[in-house]
């Protein structure tokens, strides 16, 4: 087996082994679990049978099949950026939206409490 070959396996087997171990302890939610399980099979998939990127490379007219292992990878990080800036935007709003209803609940806590306070401090 090349260098590069058990490279590839044991990066996928430690990122697989992480997953598990991640999602174990609750540290990461199921929903990316498959997304980097995915990507873990696919670079060992790409790893064991190297001619699948190459066959895909000839398929879509690259030249290099590295340069469209860069480009994918590329893709995946864009496309992971964007969703995590739009859920990062759905928790602020989130954030933003319980703030103001602590505060509110807060203002009608004094209110409440405050006629109550005052009875006390006059008797």
């Amino acid at each position: 087996m090349s260098s590069t070959v058990t490279l590839g396996v044991i990066g996928s087997a430690v990122v697989l082994v992480a997953l598990f171990e991640l999602l174990r302890r609750q540290r990461l939610r199921e929903k990316y679990a498959v997304l980097w399980f995915s990507v873990a099979l696919g670079v060992l998939a790409i790893t064991i049978f190297p001619g699948l990127l190459t066959g895909l490379a000839d398929l879509v007219g690259v030249e290099l099949p590295v340069n469209l292992l860069f480009f994918l990878a590329s893709l995946f990080l864009l496309v992971l950026t964007l969703q995590h800036s739009y859920e990062l935007g759905r928790l602020e709003e989130k954030t933003r939206v319980l703030a103001e209803e602590v505060g509110l609940l807060r203002l009608e806590l004094d209110l409440v409490r405050r006629p109550h306070d005052e009875g006390e401090s006059s008797g």
